[in-house]
């Protein structure tokens, strides 16, 4: 079969409340007990984040509200579902499918927990077959969005005829520390957002879709040794705490030349070819280094900046956030070729070899 997976349709959805990074600060102003230097150093953090406004389920005055775990996890799960569904059915419309349509569901999320996972909630919600497969992905951090695509791509290479949905709701806000004045728990309260993306994917046996699909056409995944602790989250009784460590830049830019060369090669494809790349906002840092190491503009990463400004990092659902901005309004000619890439514990990265039509 000469073709490949498509992602036929993108969509994204965020809560009702948002907050400009000034807010935020006046918030954490009044929640962290620091002489009024330290204070004013953390809030540097802030002003360097690359963050202008990100959303939550709860208004910024409730931010850093105490609560126990399993308080938390039922606010998450009201959220979760009301945004999962929303932008479920949205990417659904998109595609011009109906929950009946799907052959394999995958959820993605690491800031909360639930059994049954979202993509069970869904088959009801949405209509979906009782014989749909489920794929509920946690513990891939950041990185699951990406792989969520690359996992579907893995399935519709052996069921060509198929459909998935990809959903990922992230809410981070819900677990900001209060009492924790650690640089990681500092740095993750400058970037993290709440909110919610989902994209479906069709076989390359079902009709091209009729504008803006994206062939899927290789996919990439890579852990870095010796780096479980760089990042991740330490679940305690009042919720997530955050592992961040500053190495992550660093160990990420001594590897992605290398991993997008070969990932495009697989294909005979060489670097100078790919024009378009998908890259998760983890933050400032990390958007800079990958851009020096493989020798990117501004203009070339622009849409992943535009994210991370208006939404902060919302963990999975960014670089779906992204790939909708590229589908939205940069619009790549039909052919031009692209990477799509996202970080996230383990240390991993999960790429995908992608062809725009």
């Amino acid at each position: 079969m000469n073709g490949a997976p498509t992602i036929v349709s993108t969509a994204t959805a965020v809560p009702a409340y948002s907050a400009t990074q000034d807010e935020v600060k006046a918030r954490l102003r009044q929640l962290f007990d620091l002489p009024t230097r330290r204070l004013d150093a953390a809030m540097e953090l802030f002003d360097h984040a690359a963050v202008e406004r990100r959303y939550s389920v709860e208004p910024v005055e409730q931010l850093g509200q105490t609560r126990s775990l399993s308080a938390i996890q039922e606010i998450y799960r009201e959220h979760a579902l009301a945004l999962g569904r929303k932008v479920s059915a949205e990417a659904l419309a998109r595609a011009g499918a109906t929950g009946a349509d799907i052959d394999l569901v995958i959820s993605v999320s690491c800031t909360g927990i639930m059994i049954p996972s979202l993509d069970a909630h869904l088959v009801d919600d949405l209509g979906l077959r009782s014989d749909v497969r489920r794929l509920p992905i946690t513990e891939l951090g950041c990185a699951g969005g990406a792989a969520a695509l690359a996992r579907a791509h893995d399935f519709l290479v052996g069921f060509p005829n198929a459909r998935v949905l990809v959903v990922a709701v992230e809410l981070p806000s819900l677990s900001m520390q209060r009492r924790d004045i650690s640089p990681a728990n500092l740095v993750s309260t400058a970037l993290f957002g709440d909110g919610a993306a989902a994209a479906v994917l069709d076989g390359a046996a079902r009709p091209p879709a009729a504008q803006g699909g994206i062939a899927v056409l290789d996919t990439l995944s890579h852990i870095f040794p010796r780096s479980t602790y760089a990042l991740g989250f330490d679940l305690q009784d009042d919720g997530f705490h955050s592992v961040l460590s500053k190495d992550v830049p660093g160990l990420l830019k001594t590897e992605m030349r290398r991993l997008v060369t070969a990932l495009a090669a697989r294909r005979g494809i060489g670097r100078e070819a790919l024009s378009c790349f998908v890259l998760h906002p983890g933050g400032r840092k990390i958007l800079a280094f990958v851009e020096e190491e493989l020798a990117l503009t501004r203009e070339d990463t622009s849409p992943s900046w535009e994210v991370l400004r208006g939404y902060g990092n919302q963990s999975s659902a960014s670089v779906l956030f992204v790939l909708h901005e590229w589908r939205e309004k940069r619009k790549p000619e039909p052919g031009a070729h692209g990477v799509v890439a996202a970080f996230g514990p383990g240390l991993t990265t999960e790429m995908l070899l992608v062809r725009w039509s």
